[in-house]
């Protein structure tokens, strides 16, 4: 195992950032113990969720470990919130799609050091989330200026790939040559440091930050923003930097699903002709993977819910696998009449179904307490909606219109300015007051949505929302 932390792309890190890398690590193993020495057998276990696209998910067994196919393909990936998930579906969409069998390994789901690093983690990432929007100074003075500024320095990385040697053991089944997609920095450095050789690094944000360097890998970016920024590194540090070379980074579109995009322009046209004929606007809202943002949410649901019951809107809420988000906004804006779709994948299905060329009123509630039908139901009701609320992370990309709820981490605040300028969505309305005034104008004037929709067939007529497939294309040597 080569080392990545002392130097990364050129630039030579200091003694003292080096050493804080090397604690770290030191850190985790003294907590959750040394398993560099573990073989880890693997197995492959069915995902119903996803049975659309045939992912098998990798797992420990106490068996031999399972042949991969000949035609696999890896997507490596972490639960942290929604985003990494979901962006992952993608990939392994788009393989399915161009030939392969996706196979899903989430490196934060086993007994092991590593995994058990990354849980740590991500449970003070999502409670320091949360803090954030309870506390004023706490976002201001500390969570934005760590979301953008912090994760931004290339000294970052140092510690991030140090850390993510303790995930090699994973890997150690697993063939070297097997094409691997990392929707997360760490699966990405997991997998280099384990000496995979067609690795590649889908960065998720439109913000350039260090925390997303995986030198070995080929650095997949969705915008040219961030193309630029990685390939000058600028502002990583206080000295110029020399940048990411034309040979690790390509600028490749959004990460889409195939479904998302094989009825794109039908999708579009349902929409444009519900809005001729004056239907209900039909609102996707989506509760993020850490539950952060609740004040902001339960005013917008207060607001809609008298334009529902006037038949002017309907609402399609999901809750994620957050049970007691639904429980907070039943508490904070009164009962809700809705039609409840709660750990019932199936009927959800069915009723996404019915509602494709039919009419949808009132407010639909969705809950699943599987991370996969949690994640995957908002995908499944986007094609049959007209407006997405999000916050702008991984979902700022997504080919539906959007209107922008306030950003979690000054990072995604990229996410609503490629959103906005590109034309597929609002700008960010971090108000209630804003939010509000733009869901009225929304609703009062449809040509809006469908200008919008207009935008998003040219978009996609220039491939802008084809990332994923080139992400398979870029792991499998065929680009």
């Amino acid at each position: 195992m080569n080392d990545k932390s002392s130097v990364i792309f050129g630039n030579v890190m200091d003694e003292k950032t080096v050493k804080q890398a090397e604690k770290a690590k030191n850190g985790y193993i003294k907590k959750f113990g040394d398993d560099s020495a573990k073989d880890y057998k693997l197995a492959f276990a069915p995902v119903p969720a996803l049975d659309h696209i045939g992912v098998d998910n990798v797992v420990f067994t106490d068996g031999e470990t399972a042949k991969f196919d000949d035609n696999a393909l890896i997507v490596g990936n972490i639960r942290m919130g929604f985003g990494h998930y979901r962006i992952s579906v993608a990939m392994a969409s788009c393989a399915r799609a161009l030939g392969y069998h996706p196979y899903w390994l989430d490196l934060a789901s086993f007994d092991a050091t590593g995994s058990k690093m990354i849980r740590h983690q991500n449970d003070l990432y999502s409670k320091a989330s949360r803090i954030s929007q309870k506390s004023k100074l706490f976002n201001k003075f500390f969570w934005e200026p760590l979301n953008c500024e912090g994760f931004k320095k290339i000294s970052y990385n140092a510690k991030d790939q140090k850390n993510s040697e303790l995930l090699v053991p994973i890997f150690k089944n697993i063939p070297k040559n097997v094409p691997y997609i990392a929707t997360h920095v760490w699966p990405s450095q997991g997998a280099i440091h384990a000496g995979l050789t067609n690795v590649v690094n889908a960065i998720p944000d439109n913000w350039p930050m260090g925390l997303h360097l995986s030198e070995g890998a080929m650095h997949a970016v969705q915008t040219p923003f961030a193309y630029l920024g990685y390939k000058t590194l600028n502002g990583f540090d206080k000295k110029p930097l020399k940048g990411i070379p034309a040979s690790s980074l390509k600028r490749v579109g959004c990460f889409i699903d195939h479904e998302l995009l094989v009825n794109l322009k039908e999708d579009n046209d349902l929409r444009r002709k519900r809005a001729a004929e004056n239907k209900p606007l039909r609102i996707l809202m989506t509760v993020g993977g850490a539950g952060a943002g609740f004040k902001q949410f339960a005013a917008m649901v207060k607001h809609l819910l008298p334009l529902v019951k006037a038949e002017r809107v309907s609402l399609v809420i999901n809750f994620g696998d957050h049970k007691d988000v639904f429980d907070k906004l039943v508490s904070a804006v009164g009962d809700i009449r809705c039609r409840k779709f709660f750990n019932d994948y199936e009927g959800l299905k069915a009723y996404n179904k019915s509602i494709r060329d039919g009419r949808e009123e009132g407010v639909v509630a969705i809950y699943n307490q599987n991370i996969f039908e949690a994640v995957y139901s908002t995908n499944l009701m986007m094609p049959n909606c007209d407006l997405l609320i999000t916050k702008p992370s991984e979902l700022a990309y997504y080919p539906i219109p959007k209107v922008f709820m306030r950003h979690i981490g000054g990072h995604e605040v990229y996410g609503a300015i490629y959103g906005r300028e590109v034309g597929d969505a609002t700008w960010e309305c971090p108000t209630e007051k804003s939010m509000n005034e733009m869901l009225d104008r929304l609703v009062d004037d449809k040509e809006i949505m469908i200008a919008t929709c207009d935008r998003i067939d040219e978009l996609n007529a220039q491939g802008v929302y084809n990332g994923a497939y080139e992400c398979v294309k870029l792991a499998t040597g065929k680009k």
